[in-house]
């Protein structure tokens, strides 16, 4: 994995050159500046891109120091690779798995706590907002949580799945797309054995299949045109689906209200690995997106797994209803592979990288083969760029 990630690094100069150039209340902000118009065909539609775990460990963040010169800490180069896909969306949303420290005292695993300036890079990068449950969001307790949602704040960064108090809790995540108003909700499966703080059950947002349509519910009376859930869940290092996410997946999707899906996408997280997409009682469920962003990955037999470096982007273009009240169709679904070069600290799209020369075929391929495994290229899910 070493010498491949010294090659890739090598033959990838010019793509990350080019990377960087290029029950609720409502709550929904202005359209981030310089966001371009929808993309999608019909002029009222939108795409969305959504990617997996931004898990910084001990070596991300000395990259990110390296990156700043030495003084503060900068992302941005990280993340320069993947740039042109995420700012030309309409909506972009990503899953930051880590919570954040203060004063320069910031650790990896397994008590994660992560540079503040982390939001900044993913605000430049493009994203509008990240799913922030995840089984580390208590690894500092309700500071940590604090921390990281005021560094999004500052960043112009939206975020779900954890809160500062009851009131935000019970806030719905919307976000602009286009035409459409998208809600925003997240769960995570546990949170290592870290209780949730003394009064604070709101905390973070736990698995619950009721809670989840309920909430879902909630958030289209609220007035969202579309429902996203981001879930973290599975079994870690497994490249199919556990048991738990294809009944969950199907529980979820199955739920309608007046004929209506209740939810419109699920976006899941956590395996360290990229799992297949499916489309399941007419909805997309990505199964697993992989990590985005993580240092060297030791899979549970204590060896070097390339696959924790691994990950995709999911991109899904929705079209207005034909009618009033209608649901907003996906009209074309696609994955870009990644792989995080550990030796070079970048994200890589690996089909740009492929257009460069770079001798990635063999792990893009093997990307394709695990999201296509459950059928979704019969559903027209394609590989995108």
């Amino acid at each position: 994995m070493i010498a491949r990630s010294r090659q890739i690094a090598l033959a990838l100069t010019a793509v990350l050159a080019a990377g960087a150039a290029c029950q609720a209340q409502n709550q929904e902000p202005a359209a981030r500046p310089g966001r371009p118009a929808p993309t999608a065909v019909d002029p009222r539609g939108f795409t969305l891109v959504a990617s997996g775990d931004v898990l910084p460990h001990s070596s991300i963040i000395d990259r990110a120091r390296f990156d700043a010169g030495g003084t503060g800490y900068d992302f941005r180069p990280m993340l320069a690779g993947i740039e042109p896909v995420v700012s030309r969306a309409d909506l972009a949303l990503c899953h930051m798995e880590t919570v954040y420290g203060a004063d320069g005292q910031y650790t990896g695993y397994p008590a994660f706590k992560s540079p503040p300036e982390v939001a900044g890079g993913l605000a430049a990068t493009g994203y509008d907002g990240c799913s922030t449950a995840s089984n580390h969001s208590l690894d500092d307790g309700a500071d940590g949580i604090r921390r990281t949602l005021d560094a999004m704040d500052r960043a112009g960064l939206r975020h779900a799945g954890t809160a500062r108090s009851e009131a935000e809790a019970r806030t719905v995540t919307v976000l602009r797309a286009g035409a459409a108003k998208v809600a925003h909700l997240a769960y995570t499966y546990g949170t290592n054995g870290y209780p949730l703080p003394a009064g604070q059950p709101w905390a973070v947002n736990l698995i619950d299949e009721q809670r989840m349509i309920a909430d879902a519910r909630a958030a289209r009376r609220a007035g969202a045109d579309v429902v996203v859930l981001s879930v973290h869940w599975g079994t870690e290092w497994q490249d199919a689906p556990d048991d738990r996410q294809l009944a969950l997946a199907r529980t979820l999707t199955a739920s309608r209200t007046g004929g209506r899906p209740d939810i419109d996408l699920i976006l899941g997280t956590h395996a360290h690995v990229p799992q297949a997409y499916e489309k399941v009682n007419g909805t997309w469920v990505v199964y697993g997106m992989g990590d985005q962003i993580a240092g060297q990955m030791y899979n549970h037999q204590g060896a070097p797994d390339p696959r924790g470096n691994q990950s995709t982007v999911g991109r899904f273009t929705f079209a207005p209803p034909a009618r009033p009240g209608g649901r907003w169709e996906v009209t074309r679904a696609e994955f870009v592979p990644q792989l995080f070069d550990i030796d070079a600290g970048r994200v890589v799209n690996l089909n740009a990288a492929l257009e460069q020369g770079a001798d990635v075929a063999a792990v893009r391929d093997r990307i394709r083969d695990v999201v296509l495994s459950r059928g979704a290229a019969q559903d027209g899910l394609v590989m995108g760029g």
